[in-house]
């Protein structure tokens, strides 16, 4: 599943991360990988409230300068820590001036896209292609702000109209509260229906597996009991308002959508406000789910209200791989069939 790291390049590198591989033998990549120079520009977002830089890849080095959530940071490269006992020992490497960690940092790019001039009836899928974009209740920047849309996180196009600006605006249809917001359509990339082609479609559904280890933080994917991928999770941990549990047990993903606003609790006490979470895979009537992240980075260990954090290339790797499909323009798919998953300690 990894890269050869004899030639580990930069593509292997966002490709390794992007499954959230990065970490999982690192024991191994430090005779290879000592210091990875990113060859183009790459950009980082932060995500925790706040997250110092550091002049070395270490928690013990000397602190340089506290970063804000939501702050854009170029990214030069990428180093291990020597700290050979932790679960993740990437950092990244902002320019010349030191080191962040790199669990409080999402991968991100600024893509503008060109709009589409209009929308079919059933809407169209898009992902967010910049760093963040705020989305305002009308098509105007002066009007309120609904919501603060991040990178890779996925939504339904319902119109596009000419805004205040005189450019064009996508609106969003809000499928958890059925409200709709605007964003400026250059910030949205549109999601080709082959891209979401199904993978393996070939192998029946009753010689698919997924595994989720709890104690290793890893989701590994069968055919036939051939392994065919891989990828670094976090599952459910402590908060302050309770202890949220991943459930142990024999699965099935029998309900599945594209992207789903997801919501509950009070947010200054452990809940959580997530438009746009993407690829997004049911396995239990509570809501338990297999899903991307967008609001950390930190895969390994775990720290979620019980669902199972992939990053959202991983997430929609198994979105594709599993069953029931989603067909193209619909906004889920719920059936009395799905793809097994067993989960243990």
């Amino acid at each position: 599943m990894e890269a050869p790291l004899s030639a580990f390049s930069r593509r292997d590198f966002l490709k390794m991360a992007g499954y959230g591989l990065l970490g999982l033998s690192l024991p191994d990549l430090s005779q290879s990988f000592n210091k990875q120079s990113f060859d183009t520009d790459l950009q980082g977002r932060i995500t925790e409230k706040s997250l110092w830089m550091y002049d070395e890849p270490s928690l013990k080095s000397k602190r340089v300068e506290m970063y804000w959530r939501d702050l854009i940071l170029p990214l030069s490269g990428a180093a291990l820590s020597d700290d050979k006992e932790a679960y993740n020992r990437i950092w990244y490497e902002v320019g010349e001036e030191g080191y962040v960690y790199s669990g409080g940092v999402q991968l991100v790019e600024t893509l503008l896209n060109e709009p589409v001039s209009e929308v079919p009836p059933g809407g169209l899928l898009g992902e967010i292609s910049v760093p963040f974009t705020d989305a305002h209740e009308e098509p105007d920047t002066s009007t309120a702000v609904a919501h603060r849309l991040y990178f890779e996180t996925v939504h339904w196009i319902t119109e596009v109209t000419i805004g205040s600006d005189g450019q064009a605006w996508y609106r969003l249809l809000d499928d958890k509260w059925n409200q709709t917001y605007y964003i400026p359509a250059r910030y949205m990339r549109l999601i080709p229906e082959d891209e979401l082609d199904p993978i393996s479609p070939d192998v029946p559904d009753t010689e698919k597996l997924i595994e989720v280890n709890l104690t290793r933080q890893l989701i590994l994917a069968y055919e036939s009991s051939r392994l065919v991928f891989a990828a670094r999770a976090a599952t459910g941990s402590q908060y302050r308002s309770g202890r949220w549990t991943t459930p142990i047990g024999q699965f099935i993903t029998s309900y599945k959508r594209p992207t789903r606003h997801m919501a509950a609790g009070d947010i200054a006490s452990s809940g959580f406000d997530l438009p746009g979470v993407p690829w997004v895979l049911y396995i239990t009537k509570s809501g338990i789910s297999f899903h991307g992240t967008y609001w950390h980075n930190d895969y390994g260990r775990p720290r979620s209200h019980g669902c199972i954090n992939l990053t959202p290339q991983a997430a929609k790797w198994l979105y594709r791989w599993t069953m029931p499909a989603v067909k193209p323009g619909k906004q889920f798919a719920y059936e009395h069939f799905g793809t097994a998953v067993r989960i243990f300690e």
